[in-house]
């Protein structure tokens, strides 16, 4: 008898401690929180600071992973851990700081609002920076990450109104992608001139690592394609807050 409530209370032990791999809280709060407006999306921050409970009650469960049991995870679940961390966190951030002209304004004299170490993760204070540079950028092979990652305002790739999930990550980027290459506010044609998001002025690197032309590469996920040989200009990034009174 003693043996059965042992195994039993170890099964339950080890129930109360599996990490939800599909972001169920995270999904309903974007659901709740986001307004899909075609290729735009837009966030209610004041409804957000109204009820702050299931993003916090979220983010807490996001801070108790320990490093050891994250490091159980496969490949896909720590990506999805990471980019769903990112855009929570940022979410946490502009919350508690709304309203607010830019999510820039949220730093300090000293420093940036990403590297401001304003949140727990594996068991550090951590940054958005940290998360984005040091983790996902150095630890993935993945370029399309930079439409997954959101940067709260109204240049950067579309905050997704679920959340990622490892089952099925490689779809959830590729809308991402092709979503974003597709906007024509984003990514254009002006007169055989490309003129391309200010993330590929920064980032493009990461999307031309074995010597490919940046054009070809994109055109992967563009409709209508840009012409390879087309002078490639950079379009002046937006930091006005992607938030439903900014639409």
């Amino acid at each position: 008898m003693k043996l059965i409530l042992f195994v039993l209370l170890s099964l339950m032990s080890l129930n109360l401690m599996a990490f939800d791999h599909d972001h169920s809280k995270l999904s309903i709060i974007l659901t709740e929180f986001v307004k899909i407006e075609g290729p735009k999306t837009s966030v209610d921050y004041t409804g957000l600071k109204k009820d702050p409970r299931a993003l916090d009650a979220y983010l807490k469960e996001l801070s108790q992973v320990k490093k050891s049991k994250y490091d159980q995870f496969t490949s896909d679940q720590k990506l999805s851990f990471l980019i769903n961390a990112y855009n929570a966190f940022t979410l946490k951030l502009m919350r508690d700081n709304w309203p607010t002209d830019s999510i820039r304004d949220l730093g300090s004299i000293f420093s940036s609002p990403w590297k401001k170490e304003f949140f727990s993760l594996l068991g550090e204070e951590r940054s958005l920076d940290w998360l984005e540079h040091e983790v996902i950028r150095k630890e993935f092979d993945e370029p399309r990450i930079h439409f997954a990652v959101n940067c709260a305002s109204l240049s950067c790739p579309s905050l997704r109104a679920e959340a990622f999930i490892a089952s099925k990550l490689d779809a959830q980027l590729e809308e991402q992608a092709k979503s974003f290459l597709n906007d024509p506010v984003k990514n254009k044609l002006v007169r055989n001139k490309v003129m391309l998001s200010k993330i590929f002025y920064w980032y493009g690197k990461d999307f031309t690592k074995n010597g490919q032309n940046l054009i070809s590469v994109l055109n992967q996920w563009r409709s209508v394609k840009f012409p390879t040989d087309g002078k490639i200009d950079f379009l002046e990034y937006k930091w006005t807050p992607n938030s439903h009174e900014s639409q």
